[in-house]
């Protein structure tokens, strides 16, 4: 099970990776098509300026989609959610997994509300259009809340049981 979880994260980082990498290239793009039209009519005063309103939607959703994707992702790996001060004082295996798991359980809990909220906001604004792009609705940007709560929920619950294991003795700490 772990080696599932392990690879659906790696998964799950480079599908953010890839949102992310769309808001960079949409970003050049727009940068790029301004300069270039800022400079044609110069050279050729026929040419009439394009502008290229999309970009802006689509740098928007692909990076709402990067963040909210990344930072789920971070969970498996405690690169987003540590508290690691509390911890590293703690002597004792056993309460240094109460502690953890303590802790992966508020979160845990987060990560319900955003998938339970997120599920009513992506539902209730699922129809609406955008300015620039109105053939792509609007619930697809507000999908990422529960999609992302739903994987910090699969990491979450994996950590909190390898946590159970080691406060009650029955696998050895990471």
């Amino acid at each position: 099970m772990d080696k599932a979880i392990e690879k659906l994260n790696k998964i799950h980082i480079a599908v953010s990776g890839v949102f992310l990498s769309i808001f960079f290239v949409t970003i050049v793009v727009q940068v790029c098509v301004r300069l270039l039209f800022r400079v044609l009519p110069l050279l050729f005063p026929d040419i009439a300026p394009v502008s290229m309103i999309w970009t802006e939607d689509v740098t928007m959703y692909s990076f709402i989609w990067s963040v909210f994707l990344g930072a789920s992702a971070m969970i498996y790996p405690e690169r987003h959610f540590a508290f690691t001060s509390i911890i590293d004082n703690v002597k004792n295996e056993r309460a240094k997994a109460a502690i953890h798991l303590a802790i992966m359980a508020l979160v845990l809990v987060f990560m319900c509300l955003l998938v339970y909220y997120g599920c009513i906001v992506t539902k209730k604004f699922w129809n609406y259009r955008g300015t620039s792009l109105p053939a792509l609705k609007r619930g697809w940007t507000w999908l990422c809340l529960p999609v992302s709560g739903a994987f910090g929920c699969v990491y979450l619950v994996q950590k909190i049981s390898h946590d159970f294991c080691r406060i009650f003795g029955k696998v050895e700490a990471n």
